[in-house]
């Protein structure tokens, strides 16, 4: 049977590797790759080497991009004086989607996490501090997920920061827009009691 084959569980376990990707998804995107025209696995073997090449880290935020400095760093319009600090790039995307934001980026690659020997040498964090060095950075924002890991992270980043005099924010956390109280957890909750602020 073809899913025996060790090529297709290579191929099956490749995909399996990817977030959010489990055995039988993975299954699928094999076989559809391995069903369809020898044309469309070309073309997404070449996307992916393409963009690997082309694709690298920013040498001011860390963020990716295919130049250096990045768009956003590069860009004199953005408020270099006011930078957000976010766990992966995916947080970078997810809030200049939300059109909002005009001010740089530094992204850590990961979160502080002792269990898993992840250190402030191990996210480049001396790269970050020195960004500060400067004086031009006004305010940081801490955009780090509400995980422990993340919010150790957000501790240790508002501790080191403060000390270097500059003002350290948190984003919100709480009830998403146009949901019910009723489906939030107890932690969101708290949250966003805790973050309250006057109308």
């Amino acid at each position: 049977m073809l899913l025996n084959a060790p090529s297709v569980e290579y191929l099956i376990e490749a995909f399996r590797r990817l977030p959010g990707v489990g055995k039988k998804t993975a299954e699928r995107y094999a076989l559809h790759l391995l069903s369809a025209p020898p044309e469309l696995a070309e073309d997404f073997a070449l996307a992916v080497t393409t963009a690997r090449a082309r694709v690298r880290l920013c040498s001011q935020c860390r963020n990716l991009a295919e130049t250096d400095p990045c768009p956003v760093c590069d860009d004199p319009r953005r408020d270099h004086g006011l930078l957000c600090v976010v766990e992966q790039p995916v947080g970078a995307m997810a809030i200049e989607k939300g059109g909002a934001y005009r001010g740089v980026y530094h992204v850590l690659h990961g979160v502080l996490s002792p269990l898993e020997n992840v250190g402030p040498e191990e996210l480049c964090m001396d790269k970050l501090l020195r960004r500060l060095d400067g004086g031009a950075i006004r305010e940081v924002i801490i955009a780090t997920n509400a995980t422990a890991e993340g919010e150790a992270t957000a501790l240790y980043l508002s501790r080191v920061m403060t000390a270097k005099g500059v003002q350290v924010t948190r984003i919100a956390h709480g009830v998403p827009m146009g949901g019910g109280l009723e489906y939030a957890d107890d932690a969101t909750l708290a949250h966003a009691l805790h973050g309250r602020k006057p109308l």
